[in-house]
């Protein structure tokens, strides 16, 4: 029998920002605690936080997001926007062009998969 993987924040996180180039506003600095990562690292899962900002964002993989904390504003390069919320859950498929805003300190669980 494989053995569960706890998820918490007890190591060290990563510390990054989005490409200075793709930042629109403010100063998005984020904490990464990747907790688990497949062999072949076609998949992982794990705990993100960022403070507040606006950057563009273009996906290559499927992300599935639990927002913990805060708020913030996903929008499709189109201009339409979703609001995300502590309890909210959702996917961005791979392929999603647009921007992420952080209004209010965002936490959430991800997992994802990069075929």
């Amino acid at each position: 029998m494989t053995a569960l993987i706890p998820v918490n924040t007890a190591a060290t996180p990563e510390t990054g920002a989005p490409d200075a180039a793709r930042v629109l506003e403010g100063k998005p600095v984020s904490n990464t605690w990747n907790i688990y990562a497949s062999a072949d690292n076609k998949f992982f899962s794990g705990i993100w936080e960022s403070e507040p900002g606006k950057w563009q964002i273009e996906y290559t993989e499927h992300e599935f997001c639990h927002i913990i904390e805060g708020e913030s504003v996903i929008a499709y390069e189109a201009g339409t926007e979703t609001r995300v919320q502590a309890g909210d859950a959702f996917v961005i498929p791979a392929g999603f062009k647009g921007t992420w805003e952080v209004v209010t300190k965002t936490r959430k669980h991800y997992a994802i998969y990069e075929a």
